[in-house]
């Protein structure tokens, strides 16, 4: 690949994240609609918004998985790709004090962000931990549940986050994860570019490939709970840096139109 190599990937996703975590770059991954709007149009519940910290949300999800997680008290939950903290808190919410929930980031400043948050609003029961999806800074079989919200398609080894998910998960542990995935592959142009990578396009790989890994990884009873069309729930909000990648290479939407959905998928470790 041209400039979409391991290391040019890490390093940009974390500076584009980083500027959006400083207020520097406007997030979102899926548009550029206001944070609120786009949550609640991915599925969070507005009154569940209105408990969080103002800077918790940053609009950079693809879907709402935590819902999906079914959390009891006292369970310990792991958060990829944790940001400023939005599902990490909610997670706490449902856990409550007697549980645990560790948020994972690369970003230094995204870890700033989330760990005033967490002060600010009280969460002591919530820990942010910087690091990578592909080494979790988490001891084997210790969490009951793991969460992700559009992170994992930005991680080039996609099967090394799966394996490491099912490291950390206790036996008949279970995961929520929304994330997106290509039906057709993409004009190479856009496959090439890493801005589209950043912006949660290029670095998506087909369906059944993603959901092959996740067998591989050690999960049954994977379901898919959700899948729409990414690009339409987008709309003219698409993210900047998928927006400039079609018009540097003379391309539109219509050459991508119907090929990239967000999809929220549940699986337990076998």
């Amino acid at each position: 690949m041209s400039d979409t190599t391991r290391g040019t990937i890490v390093d940009t996703v974390k500076e584009r994240y980083g500027a959006i975590a400083e207020g520097k770059a406007f997030g979102t991954c899926c548009g550029g609609a206001g944070s609120e709007q786009l949550a609640i149009g991915m599925g969070y519940d507005a009154a569940d918004l209105a408990t969080l910290p103002d800077e918790a949300n940053l609009g950079l999800g693809c879907g709402a998985p935590i819902g999906y997680l079914a959390l009891k008290s006292g369970e310990t939950v792991v958060d990829l790709g944790s940001g400023a903290g939005i599902d990490a808190f909610l997670a706490a919410r449902s856990v409550g004090p007697n549980g645990f929930v560790i948020g994972v980031d690369m970003t230094p400043s995204m870890l700033a962000k989330a760990r005033a948050n967490a002060e600010r609003a009280g969460f002591t029961q919530v820990e942010f931990r910087e690091g990578r999806l592909e080494a979790l800074p988490v001891a084997d079989s210790s969490v009951d549940a793991v969460t992700s919200n559009c992170v994992i398609n930005l991680v080039p080894d996609k099967a090394v986050v799966f394996r490491e998910i099912a490291r950390i998960l206790k036996p008949g542990g279970r995961f929520a994860i929304s994330d997106i995935v290509l039906t057709a592959p993409l004009p190479e142009a856009v496959v090439q570019d890493v801005y589209a990578y950043v912006g949660c396009i290029s670095g998506a790989v087909l369906r059944e490939e993603y959901l092959a890994m996740l067998h591989d990884a050690g999960f049954d009873r994977v379901s898919i709970a959700k899948d729409i069309d990414y690009l339409a729930a987008a709309g003219d909000t698409l993210d900047d840096p998928v927006a400039e990648t079609l018009r540097k290479n003379g391309l539109s939407m219509a050459d991508i139109a119907g090929k990239v959905r967000s999809i929220t998928f549940t699986a337990v470790k076998r």
